[in-house]
């Protein structure tokens, strides 16, 4: 039986263990995957002993997921261009990682608005980080043109533009609104919004109509930023497809099954949302 688990401090908020747990039984499969609560001084001793406690391989939440790119011995362009990892196998004994955001956001945008490069315009991104780092990732890999990064510390988006080159642009928190006019699509990767706490203070009057707005928090489904594009007549992009679609590597890896993303799956995380919130 393969066992694989989720490792962060706190854990007990992820929802991991209802994604993986949903689809060992939807496929028959035996085996399990639970939360290990693991300190930050625990880390690497848990990471390099994940053979010995019986794992075959973990997602690792915040604040962890540096640490865990940090003590792989493999990684995956994916978590070398973020420098941090959430997805964690072992390929006989050696420790492979891998960053999956990447894949979920761009998967479950493609999936939700195939057409959301209908507007030849730049992507605007919010945030400056590691999320933000591999979305910022997912667009240029697309080929978008440009990418703007809006940050309240200019030279943490300064950073991400020096890393991924001229496409990729910082600009001023405070022009956010602004510069996004004519964005083509604009991601949320801050935390603003998570449980109702926080406002991002955007403008969306003016915005081209075919703008697609992404929000990678969850919780609320229907964060403020996306019911205020909403209700401009703008298109929207919960956070909740990313976070399933980014679990579906990692179960492969681990159980050897490409699993599917339903609406069935997703009704049962939205039940447990609602349910929680």
């Amino acid at each position: 039986m393969n066992r694989a688990c989720v490792i962060g401090w706190p854990v007990e908020h992820s929802r991991s263990p209802l994604i993986h747990g949903y689809w060992l039984k939807e496929y028959g499969i035996d085996g399990s995957y639970t939360k290990e609560a693991v300190r930050a001084e625990e880390v690497a001793e848990f990471l390099r002993g994940l053979k010995e406690r019986g794992f075959v391989g973990c997602n690792v939440t915040v604040p962890h997921k540096e640490m865990a790119f940090a003590i792989a011995e493999e990684a995956e362009e994916s978590a070398r261009v973020v420098q941090a990892a959430n997805t964690l196998w072992l390929e006989g004994d050696r420790l492979f990682a891998a960053n999956t955001d990447t894949y979920g956001f761009m998967t479950y945008l493609s999936h939700s608005v195939p057409d959301w490069r209908a507007h030849d315009g730049p992507v605007c991104v919010l945030g400056a980080g590691g999320a933000a780092r591999a979305i910022v990732y997912g667009f240029l890999d697309a080929g978008v043109d440009e990418v703007r990064v809006f940050n309240r510390t200019r030279s943490r988006a300064e950073a991400i533009a020096e890393q991924f080159g001229p496409r990729v642009k910082a600009f001023d928190w405070t022009n956010r609104s602004d510069g996004a006019r004519d964005a083509c699509v604009l991601v949320n990767t801050t935390a603003a919004g998570l449980k109702g706490a926080g406002t991002l203070g955007m403008d969306f009057g003016g915005f081209n109509q075919d703008c697609v707005v992404a929000d990678i928090v969850y919780v609320p489904l229907e964060t403020e930023f996306l019911a205020q594009a909403r209700a401009q007549g703008l298109r929207t992009v919960d956070g909740l497809g990313m976070l399933l679609h980014q679990a579906v590597p990692g179960f492969e890896k681990w159980f050897g099954v490409r699993p599917q993303v339903t609406d069935k799956l997703r009704a049962v995380l939205v039940a447990d949302i609602e349910g929680r919130t």
